[in-house]
């Protein structure tokens, strides 16, 4: 029987101020004696902490609340000046950059296009070296005040300092995005799937918000989904679980740009639509393509949402959520028109029970939530070492 780790005083502090700094963030402005409240740590214990943070202008004094008797209550505030991140959305058909600063907030944005045939790995770094520089530079912010470069990409992203990528439909085996991107930086990285990143943002910032188990399935030219339970993004045994787009869902049906057939992708991806409809993917603008598309009325785009309530229910009867939220490119151009029978479509391929349970919303964060949700990879890092634990 393997024996539990011992816990130093050192530890149990940089615990509670992980804690109190998380409560502060995700919950906005607070006082210490909410903070003591929404923590269950003591008062003694939370003003210690908020000593280390105001010591560390990690947080600020934003004025005083408005009492109902006794004291003054001191608000405490982030400082979204202490620190930057940059994410990036590495997609089918771009390289998105954003700069956000300590409360994501927007500061500067750049894009680069790929060809939706060519994603050869060394365009692609060059593309997210050039596009640090160029956010960095527009906001007028040194690469020491950064906290470090968070990247969602397609694929299975096994988890170390090289970074290895394995994304089939991306024409990347194997591929050490990591090890390539230190070449040209020596800002902190931090690499997960595109699905799971955006499944993170939705879930701190938009329609995942106060919800425990939750998940987001991101549709664009293919398919993915985060699944988060009591909290926690589960990952599986090598990170590879998510890969919703290729379950089976027509035995022996249309092939996959994975290579095998019937994956979901296949029928509800942006690509499988167009496919399905008679469109050469290739040389169309996809969302323009999928919009002109809805906008017809093509029985394509009503078989569409009979496969992808298929894949939803699917994810209810596997993963019991209270909440499924559809994102990505396609899933708003879907989510916005139909929501209302994607939801019909659901419950018509789901038991009855865990289908009460959840509610099925459109995401709330658009296009920005790959990104967004990448720099949430080096916030989730800051959140838990912003500052040396006090001896």
């Amino acid at each position: 029987m393997t024996e539990a780790p011992h816990r130093t005083v050192r530890d149990l502090r940089r615990g509670n101020r992980a804690t109190v700094l998380r409560a502060l963030y995700l919950g906005g402005p607070a006082s210490r004696q909410e903070l003591s409240r929404i923590t269950s740590l003591s008062p003694a214990t939370v003003s210690n902490v908020v000593g280390d943070l105001l010591a560390h202008q990690v947080v600020y004094e934003a004025g005083v609340a408005e009492s109902q008797g006794g004291r003054p209550r001191v608000l405490l505030r982030i400082n979204a000046a202490h620190g930057y991140a940059v994410g990036i959305d590495v997609g089918e058909t771009h390289v998105r950059v954003e700069l956000f600063d300590l409360e994501m907030n927007p500061l500067a944005r750049t894009e680069y296009k790929l060809r939706p045939a060519r994603h050869d790995p060394e365009i692609v770094v060059r593309h997210i070296l050039a596009g640090v520089d160029l956010v960095l530079s527009e906001a007028g912010v040194a690469h020491d005040q950064v906290l470090g470069v968070g990247v969602g990409v397609p694929g299975v992203v096994e988890q170390g300092p090289d970074a290895v990528i394995h994304a089939p439909g991306f024409g990347w085996d194997a591929v050490p995005l990591g090890r390539l991107l230190r070449k040209g930086t020596d800002l902190p990285l931090y690499v997960d799937n595109g699905a799971k990143s955006m499944g993170q943002a939705e879930l701190w910032f938009g329609a995942g918000r106060g919800a425990r188990h939750v998940v987001s399935v991101l549709i664009g030219t293919g398919a993915g989904a985060s699944i988060v339970t009591d909290g926690v993004t589960y990952r599986g045994a090598n990170s590879s679980a998510g890969e919703w787009g290729h379950t089976k869902i027509v035995v022996g049906g249309r092939a996959c740009r994975c290579g095998g057939k019937g994956c979901l992708e296949a029928y509800v991806g942006g690509r499988g639509i167009l496919e399905r409809a008679g469109m050469w993917t290739d040389t169309v603008d996809e969302p323009a393509a999928l919009a002109e598309l809805l906008a017809s009325g093509s029985p394509v785009i009503e078989e569409t949402v009979a496969y992808l309530g298929a894949g939803l229910a699917n994810l209810i009867n596997l993963f019991n959520p209270e909440r499924i939220v559809i994102g990505g490119w396609a899933g708003v151009l879907l989510g916005e028109r139909l929501l209302v029978g994607i939801r019909r479509a659901t419950e018509a391929n789901c038991l009855a029970r865990p289908y009460m349970s959840a509610s099925i919303k459109l995401g709330r964060l658009g296009v920005d939530s790959i990104a967004l949700g990448a720099a949430t990879l080096v916030i989730d890092e800051f959140l838990l070492n912003s500052v040396p634990a006090s001896a």
